[in-house]
C-alpha cells in the first residue's frame, strides 16, 4: 500500500492495478482481499466512516485501474469530500493508452452511459441509447504517439461507472487491454496484463481550505509499454 498523502482528514494511496477497493458481495467485510481490509488493518477506526460495505471510501477506481484514491479518515471529511465530488469540484487525471491514432490534439466526449441490456456489468454510450441513461462528459488532450497507439491524458468531468473505458471505446480508440470494451480491436502489447488506465492526478481543496495537488507515479508495467512503444517506433525509422 503506497501511501502518496496523509493527514489527520485524509489518507491517499497510489492503488497497485488487481486490487478490489472496497466490500461487496463478493468480497464481504471481514473476508480480506480489498483494499479497504488493508487499510482498516492500519487505521481501524475508519471502519466507521461512511458506509459499512465501503468505509472511508469516497470514490472508486476499478480493480484493473491503478493510481491514486482518496479516502477519508473521519464522518466529516467524509461528508466534505462526497460534497465536492458531487460539485465536480475535484479535478480528475488519468492517464491512457488507446488503440489507433487519434486525429485531433485535444477534444471532448459528450455522450450519455447507460448499461448494458445484454452485458450488466457493461457500460454502452451513445446517442440513442434506451432505458435509463446518465449524462456523461470527458475531456482529453494528447501526450504522445505511437505507431498504431495514442497516449492521453484524461478528465472526466463526471463520475459515471467506467466512464473513461466506455467513452473512449464509443469514439473508436479503446483503451489498451481492455477485454470488456475494446471489442476487436483488444490488444495487449508488450505482455501487458491489465488495461492501460492509471488514475494520475487528484486536485481538491482540503476541509481547512488549502489546495492541493496529489500525483500517482506511474506503475512500472505501464511505463515498461510507453518505454518499448518508444523504441520500436526508433527502430522502425532507422
Amino acid at each position: 500500500m503506497q501511501i502518496i498523502y496523509e493527514d489527520c482528514d485524509i489518507l491517499a494511496i497510489n492503488k497497485s492495478a488487481g486490487v478490489v477497493v472496497h466490500h461487496d458481495k463478493a468480497h464481504p467485510p471481514g473476508g480480506g482481499g480489498t483494499l479497504i481490509d488493508e487499510i482498516l488493518e492500519k487505521y481501524p477506526e475508519i471502519k466507521k466512516v461512511g458506509d459499512l460495505m465501503r468505509p472511508g471510501i469516497v470514490h472508486r477506481l476499478d480493480k484493473d485501474t491503478s493510481g491514486a484514491i482518496l479516502i477519508a479518515k473521519n464522518q466529516k471529511t467524509f461528508d466534505f469530500l462526497k460534497t465536492q465530488f458531487q460539485e465536480r469540484k475535484i479535478e480528475k487525471k488519468y492517464k491512457a493508452l488507446v488503440v489507433g491514432n487519434v486525429k485531433n490534439e485535444s477534444g471532448t466526449i459528450n455522450l450519455p452511459i447507460g448499461r448494458s441490456t445484454k452485458y450488466p456489468s457493461k457500460r454502452v454510450s451513445g446517442k440513442r441509447l434506451k432505458g435509463k441513461t446518465r449524462e456523461a462528459l470527458t475531456k482529453w488532450r494528447v501526450l504522445g504517439r505511437f505507431k498504431g497507439f495514442t497516449f492521453l491524458e484524461v478528465s472526466p468531468k463526471t463520475g459515471r461507472t467506467h466512464q473513461i473505458r466506455s467513452h473512449l471505446s464509443a469514439i473508436g480508440y479503446p483503451v489498451v487491454c481492455d477485454s470488456l470494451y475494446a471489442g476487436k480491436k483488444f490488444v495487449c502489447p508488450f505482455g501487458l496484463a491489465r488495461q492501460f488506465l492509471h488514475a494520475s492526478t487528484l486536485e481538491l481543496a482540503l476541509p481547512t481550505g488549502l489546495n492541493i495537488k496529489l500525483e500517482a507515479d506511474l506503475p512500472e508495467d505501464l511505463q515498461k509499454v510507453l518505454q518499448k512503444l518508444s523504441e520500436a517506433d526508433i527502430n522502425g525509422k532507422s
